[in-house]
């Protein structure tokens, strides 16, 4: 991508040179006084105390070279020393001409860890912010030109998984499963996601309330740990099951794994990794247990050593999630991990990290990242919930705002209605859970975010829409429009001057770790293209090399427009 603030800098860099003025970098940035320049550069303050001048001297220095470029079309000096830049309408034209908005190839590959379904349990809106976050996270990095490995990372393998076939057992004793003369291969006995829904609830309540239950369902969850024949079998039956639930909740938010793996997986590396730490000697006793120190002299708060194993044996959460990182390293090698996951989880995932960085598993090259998120709530502010108190299923939330799409749906249009509705919906949870800054909690509000007005999907993907059609109707009418010639007509330069942004867009939220400059920018664009839309009657422009020019604009739009939407993993309907 050509990236447009760098030739600012460069020529700015150039500028300071031939005035005899050293500076490693220049950062231009997006004016804050539009009236007096379209960009900005303050450097002229630092270099006044390293060349004992006044910064507004230096400043005018800058500017009398500036202004004999004809890349610029206004060079000027504010306050202190602050120097405003406006380019040429050539520079522009250049630009939008020569427009690629693709990235080099980079070898780098960045594993990224986002979604954490647990399996036998319906997903909940918990789950919603690490699916659309992760998943749009690893488009921006393939866009960029990274490589990229996702997984989703399965609770398959703890306690829960003892507990639902604990109570299948108690139902369904005559099971081949739970037959320990049985020989052959096991016949299905028909596990739906509904019993399991069903099923988990009831067991997990039972065990609360009753401690014989609870001893026993431990020792099931022993079983299944040590591979029990029967147990299982029918735990890889259940995870059949679950796993094809799963994936179709995530295909409907856009949301795809290369990796369905869990922490099944990463228990078969414990032992490997566990004589590894050994050999590293950095593994200590404490009350019988077995802990990693990870704490450091400049933690401002302590950080508990890493629980490793357990007096009585037992290894916890965080022993399969260093061995997940064990087994990431050995099979894939990346060059970073990034994990998608609650901002709540920051210290289990400070201690995994250091204890890895620790014991060598992860070299002081790789980056272990730790992207954490806030969560969605309900329109007042609380966690959403079901009428009768429990967490909402994310499918019944998916449901509402489809069916609320479907209202506001035109009522002319009679094909596809339903499909239509679903990418509107899916639009409208996207944009409203990627709108804010990753690490902040906010409030879901139906109506607000179904709205066609404001930042909302359904306002994007109406002005995607609308430039379609404009297109579509250009075509019909044999309107060439292979260049940009004049730069003429109210927002026209607006429109191109957003452009020239849309570098630093996206490596910001790239750098971030998060959407919301990229949905913010959607909305700047739908905006800035809807009023030039409106002032500008432009099928009806006689002037053809203005006709062209408009048409050729939009056309690059409407390429970033939908850049931008498949980087949230928004579909965008033929109409609304």
């Amino acid at each position: 991508m050509q990236k447009f603030y760098k030739l600012i800098e460069d020529k700015v860099k150039e500028a300071l040179l031939k005035n005899d003025y050293q500076v490693q970098d220049v950062i231009i940035s997006e004016s804050n006084r539009p009236d007096l320049g379209e960009f900005q550069y303050n450097g002229a303050m630092n270099l006044a105390k390293d060349y004992h001048k006044s910064p507004i001297l230096i400043a005018n220095d800058i500017k009398m070279t500036l202004e004999q470029d004809p890349f610029f079309k206004d060079v000027n000096v504010a306050g202190p020393g602050f120097i405003n830049l406006s380019v040429s309408d050539n520079t522009l034209l250049k630009y939008i001409n020569n427009s690629d908005f693709s990235y080099p190839k980079n070898d780098k590959l960045i594993f990224l860890d986002y979604g954490g379904a647990n399996v036998a349990k319906s997903l909940h809106v918990g789950h919603l912010r690490s699916a659309n976050i992760g998943e749009a996270l690893k488009r921006l990095c393939n866009y960029l030109g990274y490589n990229t490995l996702s997984d989703t990372h399965l609770g398959d393998w703890g306690r829960p998984l003892g507990l639902v076939i604990l109570e299948l057992q108690k139902r369904n004793p005559s099971w081949a499963y739970f037959d320990e003369n049985y020989k052959g291969d096991y016949p299905k006995v028909g596990i739906t996601s509904t019993l399991l829904e069903e099923v988990y609830p009831y067991a997990s309540q039972k065990a609360k309330e009753d401690e014989e239950y609870l001893k026993e369902a431990q020792n099931m969850t022993k079983q299944l740990q040590e591979r029990k024949r029967g147990i299982y079998a029918l735990w890889q039956e259940i995870m059949e099951v679950s796993k094809t639930d799963i994936k179709k909740i995530y295909d409907r938010l856009n949301t795809h794994y290369d990796l369905y793996k869990g922490e099944s997986d990463a228990e078969k590396y414990v032992p490997e990794m566990l004589t590894y730490l050994d050999k590293q000697g950095i593994v200590e006793e404490s009350e019988g247990a077995k802990v990693i120190p990870v704490s450091e002299d400049n933690d401002k708060l302590e950080v508990p050593p890493m629980l490793l194993i357990k007096s009585d044996g037992g290894i916890l959460y965080s022993t399969t999630e260093l061995a997940t990182i064990y087994e990431r390293m050995q099979i894939n090698n990346p060059n970073e991990i990034w994990y998608i996951v609650d901002k709540r989880q920051e210290l289990h995932f400070k201690q995994v990290f250091r204890a890895a960085y620790k014991s060598k598993i992860v070299s002081a090259d790789k980056k272990l990242v730790f992207a954490g998120f806030g969560t969605m709530n309900g329109k007042d502010g609380k966690p959403f919930k079901t009428r009768d108190g429990g967490v909402m299923r994310l499918t019944d939330l998916l449901e509402s705002v489809k069916t609320e799409s479907l209202k506001r749906l035109n009522e002319n249009i009679t094909e596809n209605r339903d499909k239509i509705a679903e990418d509107i919906a899916i639009s409208t949870v996207k944009y409203a859970d990627l709108l804010p800054n990753r690490e902040t909690d906010y409030n879901f509000d139906l109506d607000k975010f179904c709205s066609l007005d404001g930042k909302t999907g359904p306002y994007i993907l109406y002005s995607t829409i609308r430039m379609k059609s404009l297109l579509k109707k250009a075509e019909e009418n044999n309107f060439k429009y292979e260049k940009m010639s004049i730069i003429r007509g109210n927002h026209t330069r607006d429109l191109i001057l957003l452009l020239t942004n849309l570098d630093n867009v996206l490596n910001n939220a790239f750098n971030a770790k998060s959407l919301n400059d990229i949905t913010d920018y959607l909305y700047k664009l739908a905006t800035c293209f809807n009023r030039f839309y409106t002032e500008n009657i432009i099928l009806k422009e006689t002037n053809e090399a203005i006709r062209e020019s408009w048409l050729y604009l939009v056309s690059i739009i409407y390429k970033v427009n939908n850049i931008l939407l498949d980087i949230l993993a928004i579909n965008v309907p033929d109409k609304m």
